[in-house]
């Protein structure tokens, strides 16, 4: 039985090299690839895959964000993050939104084709080097600050700070989600209030330091 995999990875050469490798395995079939999160979570319910690799920093829509949309509306979707950051916030909320693996993307191939298939029977698969903070999250119990990005702003004030942050403007975003301009001026103002930030170019610096987006993306 083949194993339906797209791949949300916004550097092409990346997600290039990476379909090439993983369509050696005989099971897999990569149906799809998408260069961010809102298209990601459009493929899915196109295509609807066993399992969709997911990069947790992307444009327009990140991975964390896409995450939990499409574990929301495709529960059945084996979603497994992939990415370069380690940092427990990472981690944390890409397993908070429903992701069932995370690994680091300077992880071997191998290690990679072992995450997809033990998902796909339904366990849990995490890069050796970040078990550790998992355990200490959830096993242990252990509790720690969530970043402000998660722990105050709702999942749409999140979309919308992020392409505040991406340098679009308040009638691109309107269109985008799908609501009034208006709609989208009370988020900015709402952000604004909560995070006690009283300028774009300071939700900007806020929105990278947090994680939300980069200057790389």
């Amino acid at each position: 039985m083949s194993i339906r995999i797209v791949m949300a990875e916004d550097h092409r050469m990346f997600r290039e090299g990476l379909r090439h490798l993983l369509e050696k395995e005989k099971d897999f079939t990569i149906v799809g690839e998408a260069e961010n999160g809102r298209t990601a979570v459009k493929l899915v319910e196109e295509l609807s895959p066993d399992v969709i690799l997911m990069d947790v920093n992307m444009k327009d829509l990140n991975g964390i964000e896409a995450t939990r949309q499409i574990v929301a509306k495709f529960p059945l979707v084996k979603v497994i993050g992939l990415s370069m950051y380690s940092e427990r916030q990472f981690v944390t909320e890409m397993l908070l939104a429903g992701a069932k693996g995370y690994l680091l993307k300077d992880s071997a191939i191998e290690e990679l084709v072992f995450g997809i298939r033990q998902v796909v029977n339904r366990n849990v698969y995490l890069s050796p080097s970040i078990a550790t903070v998992v355990i200490e999250e959830f096993t242990l119990g252990i509790k720690k600050d969530r970043s402000p990005v998660f722990a105050t702003l709702t999942p749409r004030e999140r979309e919308v700070l992020q392409m505040l942050a991406e340098g679009k403007s308040t009638k691109e975003i309107a269109f985008s989600l799908e609501v009034s301009v208006k709609t989208i001026e009370t988020f900015r103002q709402q952000i604004m209030s909560k995070l006690n930030i009283n300028t774009i170019a300071g939700l900007v610096k806020f929105a990278i330091r947090e994680g939300l987006t980069s200057l790389d993306t």
